[in-house]
């Protein structure tokens, strides 16, 4: 792994690969929801579709998609809380369209008022999915629970309001503040030389000198007592989401929180997926998972349940919460974990892609890049003690919450089984 940082403040960061003929070219701005208020929620993910609209050379989504398509190529963007991504992945032969087609979107766009209301039509077409969709609705609601009505709690689509109304100066504004060379990495992986790429770099991505405008909003507490949110939809199958406030992505008990969400119902063989699914019937989909931020965390557990047995099913994750509290686990367990994430981290880095967004993602946020085995040896460093105490801090039932979509309207029968 290289970094160079250039005259501008833009950091380039690369990784070569042996084995691959590919080459991914990723951008991440820091300038994800988290830097949104109530006026434009909505605009991050607004404003990266907006980016594949036309820009200086190519003039339109049709020159735009007809570049990338010419070489075979993948090409897409993503809008996170606290930081967006645009990249394009192509035959390591074919490096410069990439870097010449993201660079002309981040720098020269237009912002035409005409693609912006033709946009607009799409972007509440994707509202009205996520809205369909309890599958993933029923997370942001979630978010929304632990969070309250703060920048945290707030899903990325935004609000219909904001859709409809957002004009150009809106984007020209929002660009201008969080999109400045020291808010940006150029993150490239695959089948690359680093000299050569820093140089396209410069020849290519020549931003205006500028500061960043902003930073987010802190995190602040959430008042609400509430620990129950129900959201009443008449569904052939409900969706839970069960878990607790968690750790930050820095917090030194980071990876024994991943062991402990893998153990509870990482995969198939999980505790989650064994009791909850396998042995009761009680859900066609489960998992355990976390949510790292840079401030602020959460542990999970999702599912995907009966509509006639949805609170036994939230029963019964509440039973293996209660369980591995503060348990040691067995060795084998711990170890078959272990050797799950690390599995799963050396497939996922054979992409370009992955690797471009690993190393990219770490300069952006933590200023500096965690290589692979580094990962892998915090991971081996995780003991059935760390996992004991963490599960013992994390686990606590006054913190338990649930969010669910389903046929229900009684939280009361909800929040009884919380406390119980």
């Amino acid at each position: 792994m290289k970094k160079e940082v250039l005259e501008n403040g833009l950091r380039v960061v690369t990784k070569k690969l042996a084995n691959t003929q590919s080459v991914t070219v990723l951008i991440l701005a820091g300038a994800g929801s988290r830097y949104e208020t109530h006026k434009n929620n909505g605009i991050s993910h607004f404003l990266e579709h907006m980016f594949f609209k036309g820009a200086k050379k190519y003039k339109s989504a049709k020159e735009v998609s007809g570049a990338i398509d010419g070489v075979g190529g993948d090409f897409n963007a993503f809008t996170g809380k606290e930081y967006v991504g645009y990249y394009v992945k192509v035959a390591s032969r074919h490096q410069k369209v990439a870097m010449d087609v993201l660079s002309d979107m981040l720098v020269h766009s237009r912002f035409d008022q005409h693609e912006i209301d033709k946009e607009r039509g799409v972007i509440l077409e994707e509202y009205n999915m996520y809205q369909d969709t309890p599958m993933y609705q029923v997370g942001w609601d979630f978010e929304r629970l632990m969070y309250g009505d703060q920048p945290m709690g707030w899903d990325q689509v935004g609000t219909k309001d904001v859709i409809q109304s957002v004009m150009r100066e809106d984007f020209v504004a929002y660009k201008k503040a969080l999109y400045t060379p020291e808010n940006l990495i150029v993150s490239v992986a695959g089948n690359i030389d680093h000299d050569e790429a820093v140089a396209e770099v410069k020849k290519y991505f020549k931003f205006e000198d500028a500061k960043k405008a902003y930073g987010y909003a802190s995190l602040m507490p959430n008042p609400s007592l509430e620990r129950v949110f129900l959201k009443h939809k008449k569904t052939e199958q409900a969706h839970v989401v069960v878990g607790y406030p968690a750790y930050h992505e820095a917090h030194k008990d980071h990876y024994a929180e991943k062991v402990l969400s893998v153990i509870l119902g990482g995969n198939m063989s999980s505790r989650m997926f064994l009791a909850v699914r396998e042995s009761k019937g009680l859900a066609y989909y489960i998992s355990t998972s976390t949510d790292d931020y840079l401030d602020t965390g959460i542990f999970s557990t999702r599912a995907g349940v009966d509509v006639k047995r949805a609170k036994l099913a939230v029963a019964a994750i509440k039973e293996e919460y209660e369980k591995i509290c503060g348990e040691m686990v067995a060795k084998a367990e711990l170890e078959k974990a272990k050797e799950y994430l690390k599995g799963k981290l050396v497939l996922r880095l054979e992409d370009s892609e992955e690797y471009a967004h690993l190393i990219g993602k770490s300069e952006l946020l933590h200023g500096k890049m965690e290589s692979p085995e580094e990962i892998m040896e915090e991971v081996d460093k995780v003991t059935a003690a760390d996992v004991a105490r963490v599960s013992k801090d994390l686990l606590r039932s006054e913190n338990l919450r649930l969010a669910a979509i389903g046929p229900y309207d009684d939280k009361e029968e909800f929040e009884e089984i919380l406390r119980k």
